[in-house]
């Protein structure tokens, strides 16, 4: 029962994150107005009859992966995924796990964007605490169904930045970091690159 709620805790973020992602200019934003002006604005797009059939798919690919850049924290994301083994590897591993993480997550966000099916985005409270803040929503489906999310965001030199989303008190990133954490552990590090690399072709 754990592994499908951890399944659908997955699908259902993938589906929030291509919801959330939206345009650099946002980034000024405060973290309530940031996660509500890019809704509105991607669910416009995963609305577009235009862009959907399978035709259409690398264009959509191509829109989600320009706008989802700009405000997703990637370094924040692979270093707290990495836990403890981030301090094991050398500057130049770092960027490289950056690197194919993104392009790991790129994979999925992207994949899943197709399982959009009309919900919304319900926003709720907005909380800071000095550099970090949480944005409480629910992803409310047509049949009135509604799932808790908290997303996490960090501001740094480019303004706020989401670097984790909580689903059902699931963590992404901590989901993530356990799964990691046993490839390294039954194999090796090289191992979870490998792993990463095929994924995210």
């Amino acid at each position: 029962m754990m592994m499908n709620c951890l399944k659908r805790s997955l699908v259902l973020f993938t589906v929030t994150l291509s919801i959330v992602v939206g345009i650099s200019p946002s980034l000024a934003a405060e973290p309530l107005d940031l996660v509500r002006s890019v809704s509105e604005r991607v669910i416009e797009i995963l609305k577009d009859p235009g862009l959907k059939g399978a035709d259409s798919r690398p264009q959509r690919v191509e829109r989600l992966k320009a706008i989802v850049n700009p405000v997703f924290d990637y370094d924040e994301m692979a270093q707290l995924t990495l836990g403890g083994h981030w301090r094991q590897r050398s500057a130049a591993e770092q960027q490289e796990f950056v690197k194919l993480f993104r392009g790991f997550l790129e994979k999925i966000y992207t994949d899943k964007a197709d399982l959009y099916a009309g919900e919304r985005l319900v926003l709720g409270r907005e909380s800071i605490d000095r550099e970090f803040a949480e944005v409480e929503s629910r992803l409310i489906d047509t049949k009135r169904q509604a799932v808790t999310v908290i997303y996490r965001l960090k501001r740094g030199d480019g303004g706020w930045k989401i670097y984790d989303a909580v689903v059902e008190n699931i963590s992404i990133v901590n989901n993530y970091r356990s799964q990691f954490d046993r490839v390294i552990g039954k194999s090796s590090y090289d191992e979870l690159k490998k792993m990463l690399r095929d994924k995210g072709a």
